[in-house]
């Protein structure tokens, strides 16, 4: 699958396409709230710009340093015959299917990771931190996380002998998902039911934000739902709008703004 696209001209489309899907996320949810949320549209607004401000960061960094490393190390990959994908032979549409579900997999053991392991926490309870979690949560990582994530994507994209077409394809669709995930939206409970059996649906990540560990530690997985229940870490609630969300301790007042969120991996515990 080579696309022929330059890094650059990828992260444009993707951030095309993530602004277009996030105006109709923040429709759907300012006409159907499942939760009640701010007061008025000063705060919310406050609250959206903040998240869209760490977006911005983090989208800075990729196109400017990441994205045109993960181009080179998968033209290098290629030229050089060297990775899992290129040790079988598969038809098209196989080694398309095959590098999405590894990835998919990939994902969902990083996040695992980032809540076992202490030092990869510190920089993740920043996303966990919003109690207001709406479409713009979504957005809301620390610069340090994506560092991580992005250095371990270029020994991923050896081993597994990635395309970056097929990169761009899944971290396209991803980030569709996991800002409708993140909306403070509800579907029907039929809908719902169905549509956890294969992705994974607001209601089943709202649970992930909740503030009892017990939920948090639980519904890893952020495109395929198959992963928390092979790996047993699903945990559903049949009302997901009566969850509390945040993080106790973190997510006071102060911590709220651009200054307090990339402190925060620093600070005492």
């Amino acid at each position: 699958m080579n696309t022929g696209w330059s890094p650059d001209r990828w992260v444009e489309w993707r951030g095309v396409v993530s602004l277009v899907w996030l105006v109709l996320l923040l429709v759907w949810e300012s006409a159907a709230p499942a939760r009640p949320w701010f007061a008025t549209w000063k705060e919310r607004g406050r609250h959206g710009a903040l998240n869209v401000a760490l977006a911005l960061i983090n989208v800075v960094l990729i196109a400017a340093v990441f994205a045109m490393l993960w181009r080179r190390t998968a033209d290098w990959a290629a030229a050089h015959a060297f990775g899992l994908l290129h040790a079988v032979s598969l038809p098209g549409w196989a080694r398309l299917a095959a590098a999405l579900l590894l990835l998919d997999l990939w994902t969902y053991a990083w996040h695992r990771a980032c809540h076992r392991v202490p030092l990869l926490w510190r920089f993740h309870r920043v996303h966990h931190c919003d109690a207001h979690m709406d479409v713009t949560t979504g957005n809301r990582f620390h610069a340090g996380e994506i560092v991580l994530s992005a250095l371990l994507r270029l020994p991923l994209i050896l081993l597994l002998a990635l395309r970056f077409g097929e990169l761009v394809l899944y971290e396209t669709a991803l980030q569709a998902v996991v800002q409708w995930q993140h909306a403070n939206i509800v579907l029907p409970p039929a809908l719902e039911r169905v549509l956890r059996r294969i992705v994974v649906t607001p209601g089943m990540h709202q649970v992930h934000h909740s503030r009892a560990p017990v939920e948090t530690d639980s519904n890893y997985a952020s495109l395929l739902s198959v992963w928390d229940r092979l790996f047993r870490s699903l945990r559903l609630r049949e009302d997901s709008r009566a969850v509390a969300i945040g993080l106790d301790g973190v997510d006071a007042t102060a911590q709220q703004s651009v200054r307090g969120l990339l402190r925060l991996p620093f600070r005492e515990r």
